[in-house]
C-alpha cells in the first residue's frame, strides 16, 4: 500500500457516491448523485471531476478501493437472482421458521420478514452428517443428480447449498458443487462451509442463500465496472471494501459478495478509528449521517466494536431480531435514525414521523426541483438556514427554498396547523431525538457511558446534527475531520488489507485439547492469510486470533481475545483466566463451578496500519474571517438567531469561534450551536467544544 502514488476510494450512497483521490499528500474530493440503473456511470463521472481537479489523467491512477451499498439494497429491495436452495431432508423450512425468539413479544401482529427464497425452491437431499461431523447418512450422487436436472429445467440462474453439520465436515456439500459444475458450468454455486462455516443453521443458511442470491448481480456489476475503468484508460488493481473494515481482492468480493454488505458504512468506522488514533482518544462515538441512513458505532483504544452478525432489512427499524441475519465477520454499527432524504409525513395522532422511506437521489428532496414533492430532513435543515441554497455539493446542486417550505407546509403545517418554519423545527427535533435515543440505548446495552465519549462526525448530513446531538447526549467533544462529507471513501484508504476466517468446533475447557487447537488455529491462520496474500504479495501479516465462549448452557458466547503465542500454544488455565475477566465486565460477575464451552474460533489477517502522525493540539490564535452573516435556527433556543459564516478553507490553525456560527465547506456544513465553541486544530479538524462562558 505504500508504494501507490495515486489511489482512488469510492463509496456509492443511496443519494451520492463519494470520489476521492490521493496522490501525495494531497487529496481532492467531490460528490455525484448516485446512477441507480448504472452506479458504474457516477464513478467515472467522479473519477474525472476529482482527475481535473488533481491535474492528472484517470491513467495515472494506481489503485481504486471502493464500497458500496449495492449488495445491501438487493437484499432489501429482492432485486437478486433466480436462487435455488439445495439443503438436508428435512430442513427445507428453516430460514422460514427462524427461530424462536419474539424481537416484539406482545404484538399479536408480528410481521417477520418472508424467506428470501419460497418453499417451491427449496430442495432437499436424503444425506446426513451429525454433530461430530461424521456420516450418518451417504448422500447419494444419482439423487443429487436428479435434482440438478430440475434446477436446470427451472432455469435457476445461482444455486445455494446449505447441508445440516457442514461445517464440521463439506463433504456432502462439496459433492453437490462437482455435480452442478459437471451437469451446469454456467449456474453460479455458494456453499455454506465456505460462505459461513458456523454453527447455527439459521444463521448459516440465511447467509449462504444470501450470497447466492446477490451473486449474480454484484459479479455483473463488478465486471462492468472493471471494463468501465479499462476503457477510460485505468489499468490498476480494484479492490473492495468489507464490512469487517478490511480491503479483498475484486476476484474475492465477486465470489464472497455478502461479505460487502455494510461495507460502506465499515469504511466511516475506520476513518474515525484513525482520527481517534491522531488524537490519542480511547472511547469515541463515530457518528455517519449520509443521504439515507445514520450509523453509530462505539470505538474502543482505536479499534472498532466487531460482531459476527449483521441484520439487513428489518421490518421493525430498531429491533433487533426483525431483519434477516447475515453471520459474517462486521464492524458492529447501529443505524439511528434517518439521512439526508428521509422523508417525513404526520401519521394518525397528528405526530411527526421521519424515514424510513427516502427520496433517495431521484427525484431527491423538493429543494432539489427534480419532482420530489414531500419534505425530507434537508427540506428542513435549508429551510432552517443550515444549508446554504448556493452552495450545496460545491454549488453543484442549486437548491430551491421555496420548494421546501411548500412541502413543509403542505405535508406537515397545514395538517398540524403550524408554519413552514416551525414544521422544519419538528421535523429535525424529531430526526435529532430518534438518533440520541437510539444511542443512548446502544451505549446502554454495551454498558457505556456516552458523557465520556468524544464523537467524530462525517457524512453529508452529519456535522449539520452533530452539535444538536452533542447537547441531547451530553457530550462535551466533537471532532469534524477534514473531508468529514466524504469519510467513508477516506476511510477506505486508510483501511488495512485484512480476511477473517473462522469455524465452528465445539470444546468443553474440561475436554480441552491443546493440539487440535493448535493445529485448527493454524489452518485457519492459513486461510485467513492466503486472501490477503492475493491482495499483498509483500507487506508483511499480523495474525490477531479471536475465541467465542460461554458457561455450559447457555445460549450465547462471547469474544475472546488471544495472543498468537496462546494460540500456538493453548494453556486450559489462561483460556479460563480470560474468559472469567471478560465474562465478569459484562456482567459483574463469573460463575463458580461451571464448565466453559468453545463454539467458534477465528483469525483475522492483516497488513500493520498505516502510521498516524499525532495531531498537535492547537490554542487559540484569534478569530477566522467572518464571510457573511445569516438567520440560523437554534433549537436550544427554540428561535432563530443571527449566525457568523466562516469558509473553512480561511481558518488558520488555532483560530476559534463561538456558537452560534456555521462553518461551510463544499461537501457539508459545520453548524456551531451557541453552547459551543470552534477550533481548527494543526491537521484541519474542527473540534467542537462545550462554550463554559455561556452554556445553553
Amino acid at each position: 500500500m505504500a508504494n501507490s502514488s495515486v489511489r482512488l476510494g469510492v463509496d456509492i450512497g443511496g443519494t451520492f457516491t463519494d470520489v476521492v483521490l490521493e496522490t501525495g499528500a494531497q487529496r481532492f474530493s467531490t460528490k455525484v448523485l448516485t446512477t441507480y440503473d448504472a452506479p458504474e456511470n457516477a464513478i467515472i463521472d467522479g473519477m474525472y471531476q476529482v482527475c481535473q481537479q488533481a491535474g492528472l489523467e484517470p491513467c495515472d491512477i494506481t489503485q481504486i478501493i471502493h464500497g458500496t451499498t449495492l449488495a445491501t439494497n438487493a437484499l432489501i429491495e429482492r432485486r437478486g437472482a433466480k436462487t435455488a436452495l439445495i439443503t438436508t431432508q428435512g430442513f427445507r423450512d428453516v430460514i422460514e421458521m427462524r427461530t424462536e425468539s419474539r424481537f416484539e413479544q406482545y404484538d399479536l401482529n408480528l410481521n417477520l420478514p418472508e424467506p428470501l427464497l419460497p418453499r417451491q425452491m427449496r430442495y432437499t437431499v436424503a444425506g446426513r452428517i451429525d454433530a461430530r461431523g461424521e456420516i450418518l447418512i451417504q448422500m447419494e450422487r444419482d439423487e443429487v443428480e436428479g435434482i440438478v436436472d430440475h434446477i436446470i429445467a427451472a432455469g435457476y440462474e445461482t444455486v445455494a447449498v446449505g447441508l445440516i453439520h457442514s461445517y464440521l465436515n463439506p463433504i456432502h456439500e462439496e459433492l453437490v458443487r462437482d455435480v452442478l459444475a459437471q451437469k451446469a458450468p454456467d449456474i453460479m454455486v455458494s456453499l455454506s462451509c465456505e460462505v459461513s462455516p458456523q454453527m447455527r443453521e439459521y444463521e448459516r443458511f440465511n447467509t449462504v442463500v444470501a450470497n447466492a442470491y446477490i451473486k449474480p448481480l454484484m459479479k455483473s456489476y463488478l465486471g462492468r465496472l472493471a471494463d468501465r475503468l479499462a476503457g477510460e484508460g485505468v489499468s490498476c488493481n480494484i479492490f473492495l471494501m468489507h464490512s469487517g473494515g478490511g480491503i479483498i481482492s475484486i476476484e474475492n468480493a465477486a465470489e464472497f459478495p455478502v461479505r460487502l454488505v455494510e461495507s460502506g458504512p465499515a469504511g466511516g468506522a475506520v476513518f474515525a478509528a484513525n482520527i481517534a488514533a491522531r488524537y490519542g482518544l480511547d472511547k469515541v462515538l463515530s457518528f455517519d449521517m449520509g443521504g439515507t441512513t445514520a450509523k453509530i458505532c462505539l470505538i474502543k483504544n482505536q479499534t472498532p466494536k466487531t460482531s459476527r452478525v449483521f441484520e439487513v432489512a428489518r421490518t421493525y427499524r430498531f429491533k433487533k431480531g426483525s431483519g434477516m441475519p447475515i453471520s459474517i465477520p462486521v464492524i458492529d454499527m447501529v443505524e439511528i435514525g434517518a439521512g439526508g432524504g428521509s422523508l417525513a409525513h404526520v401519521d394518525a395522532m397528528k405526530q411527526i414521523r421521519v424515514g424510513p422511506e427516502s427520496a433517495g437521489s431521484e427525484p431527491g428532496p423538493a429543494c432539489y426541483g427534480r419532482g420530489g414533492t414531500q419534505p425530507a430532513v434537508t427540506d428542513a435543515d435549508l429551510v432552517l438556514g443550515k444549508l446554504d441554497p448556493d452552495n450545496f455539493a460545491g454549488g453543484s446542486i442549486q437548491l430551491h427554498a421555496k420548494k421546501s417550505a411548500q412541502s413543509l407546509q403542505s405535508v406537515l403545517g397545514d395538517p398540524l396547523d403550524v408554519d413552514a418554519a416551525t414544521a422544519a423545527f419538528g421535523l429535525a427535533e424529531v430526526v435529532d431525538e430518534n438518533m440520541a435515543n437510539a444511542a443512548r440505548v446502544h451505549a446502554v446495552e454495551n454498558g457505556e457511558d456516552l458523557s465520556e465519549y468524544t464523537m467524530i462526525a462525517f457524512g453529508g448530513a452529519a456535522p449539520l446534527h452533530a452539535g444538536r446531538l452533542c447537547e441531547k447526549l451530553g457530550v462535551d467533544r466533537l471532532l469534524v475531520p477534514a473531508g468529514a462529507g466524504v469519510g467513508s471513501a477516506i476511510g477506505f484508504l486508510r483501511a488495512p488489507f485484512s480476511f477473517e476466517a473462522n469455524r465452528s468446533v465445539y470444546m468443553k475447557l474440561s475436554g480441552f485439547d491443546a493440539d487440535k487447537i493448535k493445529t485448527l488455529l493454524s489452518e485457519l491462520q492459513n486461510e485467513a492469510t492466503g486472501f490477503v496474500r492475493n491482495c499483498d504479495a509483500t507487506s508483511p501479516i499480523l495474525s490477531e486470533f479471536k475465541v467465542y465462549m460461554r458457561y455450559a448452557g447457555q445460549g450465547w458466547e462471547i469474544p475472546i481475545v488471544i495472543s498468537e503465542d496462546q494460540a500456538m500454544n493453548p494453556c486450559r488455565d489462561e483460556f479460563l483466566t480470560l474468559f472469567e475477566a471478560e465474562y465478569a465486565k459484562l456482567f459483574g460477575r463469573s460463575v463458580e463451578g461451571m464448565d466453559v464451552e468453545i463454539t467458534v474460533w477465528a483469525v483475522n489477517a492483516t497488513t500493520p496500519p498505516e502510521p498516524v502522525e499525532r495531531a498537535v493540539i492547537s490554542s487559540n490564535a484569534g478569530d477566522p474571517t467572518i464571510a457573511s452573516v445569516r438567520d440560523v435556527f437554534d433549537p436550544a433556543l427554540s428561535k432563530f438567531v443571527a449566525s457568523n459564516i466562516v469558509d473553512r478553507k480561511t481558518m488558520l490553525n488555532g483560530e476559534t469561534i463561538g456558537g452560534p456560527a456555521v462553518i461551510v465547506e463544499s461537501e457539508t456544513s459545520i453548524i456551531v450551536p451557541s453552547s459551543r465553541i470552534a477550533t481548527r486544530q494543526s491537521d484541519g479538524c474542527i473540534d467542537v467544544t462545550r462554550n463554559d462562558k455561556g452554556t445553553v
